[in-house]
């Protein structure tokens, strides 16, 4: 029952940020504003860590099974792509980099913080 719960405080926040998508003007995804939304309860503290830890820790874990869809669709539109990839590949590349240097800049400011 206790995963329901978690499972269920989850979709409910996922459906408040595919709501705000639908009815604000702005070209922001749905799971972005749910995650700006949890992340904003977890820092108040209007939802604890502990009430959702265990439905997030299986989720991050069944989380590559999510990109099977994606990288089938990839497949079915393969000749659309075969074209381009050299320049697809680039951008994968090189925002994959940016993605690490940032997160371990972030990370190393927060380690810091944390021992001040």
């Amino acid at each position: 029952m206790k995963y329901l719960k978690q499972f269920g405080i989850i979709l409910g926040i996922s459906f408040i940020g595919e709501a705000l998508h639908h009815f604000l003007p702005l070209p922001v995804p749905g799971s972005i504003y749910g995650i700006v939304i949890l992340f904003v309860a977890l820092v108040s503290g209007v939802l604890k860590v502990d009430q959702i830890k265990e439905t997030s820790a299986f989720l991050i874990e069944i989380m590559p099974a999510m990109f099977i869809p994606a990288a089938v669709g990839l497949i079915d539109v393969w000749e659309l792509l075969e074209s381009k990839w050299p320049i697809y590949l680039l951008i994968i590349v090189v925002s994959t980099i940016l993605v690490m240097a940032i997160s371990g800049l972030i990370t190393q400011a927060v380690i810091r913080k944390e021992k001040q």
